[in-house]
């Protein structure tokens, strides 16, 4: 760490590995804490807090890993993580700390008791005996030649029940040797104004120890120690939990304080309610106030959403900055008026952050956004042309009868290329059948159906069945089972969502029904719609548009590249 922290610079501290995986429903492999890593390196953030190696064998292993990689990260450290030595026992015997050492990493992350309430409650120790397990971590690491960042758990409530003592826990992590200190809102109950004054205070503290090094004297304690004359300054950061929803709010302010370190998690992911979300404070950082955070910032929607599919975990549709509806647009008047200036509805220019702009297909959409739409498909056509009139209406009608093509462009794509004469079915259906058997409890429902289809593709007949979990998965199953000896390509395509949504629940099981299915090549993604009163036939609805979306995407793709 320089002695000088560079102008504007924000040090970022992603623990999306170690306290992201603390949050209910994630699980990270070993091979997912490597895919991420990579991921998080590559848009540029500084230190990757991985996992605590004396915790569990996992985290060893990716300790290991790196150490053993033939091409480390290229941006970021790795951090290590875990605690203070215990009480009655020195440093070098802890086995926690040697398992710090073991991984290898060149630095650490240790986190010691700020709250007075923790330490004499929590912990059973003394107020002075918390400052030598303190003190006396921080040097051991350092007399390892470690990077030393000290986490001040439960600060801001430790600072509430007992200001003197937790400034003075600061100033023996600073004292000890400690690169960073880090402010932590553990619990995660302060408000912004809170977390701004309190992190004055500890910025000021440590200026002040600064200076005071030449005369040896305590700013708070004379029983805190006081290293060799001349140290750096110690950078002051923040470290934030949601269970107020002011995470990212909390962070911002602490930065306005003086903090030039800042930890958090991808999307936000964390125990209880969440930690501070990265892919917001990045951006706000950035964009927003002029600090400099990452290097390459049109990762950052990318990122985030690799990161939570690797978590298994469906992304935010609305997350600020990196949702698929952050910038999307669905009123006509504010689709014409992005149209003319963006930043009438966009605070700022989506492709800063990797994402883009989405009209969505609607019945409340002007024809200055269809016709973008319709213009891929028809070029020559405009706003008054007779067939662009027609496709608006027959869109509402659609809509009204509970087609919803903002979350289905795809089926909207196909739509249009019907009306305009553009569309040959590049398959037919002859019939299919599906067979629903409800599993005996000792059994297993991955095959709970079969379905039988046959189908023509130019007069040549193909008849298939398989089986599925459930007649929708057998029916998918079946259809691409079908269609691969013709177009290789569906292959590589399967699903990836299926939504079921009842349209009029007052009709009981004659409801209709709305299905959007999401699919996947492997490379891009589309959805499409089907609407019916019985679910296999809106289904298969979906799975029709979803099969011929592919393959005309295809064709027109070859015929690009043909011309």
């Amino acid at each position: 760490m320089k002695n000088l922290v560079e102008k504007n610079k924000i040090t970022i501290f992603d623990s999306t590995l170690r306290d992201g995986a603390q949050a209910e429903g994630i699980s990270f492999t070993v091979e997912d804490k490597i895919k991420i890593a990579t991921a998080l390196d590559d848009l540029g953030v500084d230190y990757i807090e991985a996992g605590n190696p004396g915790s569990n064998p996992k985290d060893l292993a990716f300790f290991e890993h790196f150490a053993a990689a033939a091409e480390p990260l290229k941006n970021a450290k790795l951090i290590a993580f875990g605690s203070t030595r215990r009480k009655g026992i020195s440093a070098a015997e802890d086995d926690n700390i040697k398992a710090l050492l073991q991984a290898q990493t060149a630095a650490v992350c240790i986190f010691g008791k700020t709250w007075d309430f923790h330490v004499t409650e929590i912990l059973r120790a003394t107020l002075d005996e918390n400052l030598e397990m303190i003190a006396d971590t921080i040097r051991f690491f350092k007399q390892a030649d470690k990077e030393v960042i000290f986490d001040a758990e439960h600060f801001f409530d430790g600072c509430k029940s007992n200001e003197k003592y937790a400034m003075l826990v600061l100033e023996t992590a600073k004292n000890a040797g400690a690169d960073a200190i880090v402010l932590c809102d553990t619990n995660g109950g302060c408000f912004p104004n809170e977390i701004f004054e309190m992190t004055k205070k500890a910025v000021e503290l440590v200026e002040n120890l600064e200076k005071s090094q030449n005369t040896g004297k305590s700013q708070v304690d004379e029983k805190s120690q006081v290293v060799e004359k001349g140290e750096k300054i110690v950078p002051i950061g923040i470290h934030t939990h949601n269970d107020c929803e002011m995470a990212v709010a909390n962070s911002i302010m602490a930065v306005q304080a003086g903090a030039t370190h800042v930890q958090g998690t991808f999307t936000g992911f964390g125990e209880r309610c969440g930690n501070a979300n990265l892919s917001a404070i990045i951006p706000n950082l950035q964009l927003k106030l002029g600090f400099v955070c990452v290097g390459n910032l049109a990762k950052l929607t990318q990122t985030a959403r690799y990161i939570s599919e690797v978590a298994n975990i469906p992304h935010n549709r609305r997350a600020a900055y990196t949702g698929k509806s952050a910038f999307a647009h669905k009123g006509g008047m504010h689709i014409d008026a992005v149209e003319k200036a963006s930043s009438s509805f966009e605070h700022i220019n989506p492709e800063l952050v990797g994402n883009e702009r989405k009209y969505l297909m609607s019945e409340v959409a002007g024809r200055s956004m269809l016709i973008g739409k319709i213009q891929q498909i028809s070029p020559e056509l405009t706003k008054e042309s007779p067939q662009t009139i027609e496709i608006i209406g027959k869109l509402k009608e659609l809509e009204q009868q509970g087609y919803q093509f903002e979350g289905a462009e795809s089926s909207f794509g196909l739509y249009i290329r019907k009306l305009l004469g553009k569309y040959k079915p590049l398959f037919e259906l002859v019939h299919f059948k599906t067979i629903g058997e409800q599993p005996q409890a000792e059994e297993s429902a991955e095959n709970s159906a079969s379905a039988i289809i046959k189908i023509t593709v130019n007069d040549q007949t193909e008849i298939t069945a398989a089986e599925g979990s459930g007649p929708v998965n057998a029916l998918d199953k079946a259809l691409r089972k079908a269609l691969e000896k013709f177009y290789p390509e569906l292959a590589n395509v399967h699903l990836t969502d299926y939504k079921v949504r009842v349209l009029d629940s007052t009709n009981a099981t004659a409801s209709k029904v709305r299905v959007l299915i999401e699919s996947t090549d492997g490379t891009s993604n589309w959805t499409t719609v089907g609407v019916s009163a019985d679910i296999i036939e809106a289904s298969w609805l979906a799975l029709v548009d979803s099969i011929e979306y592919k393959l005309i995407k295809e064709i027109e793709e070859k015929f690009k590249a043909f011309i």
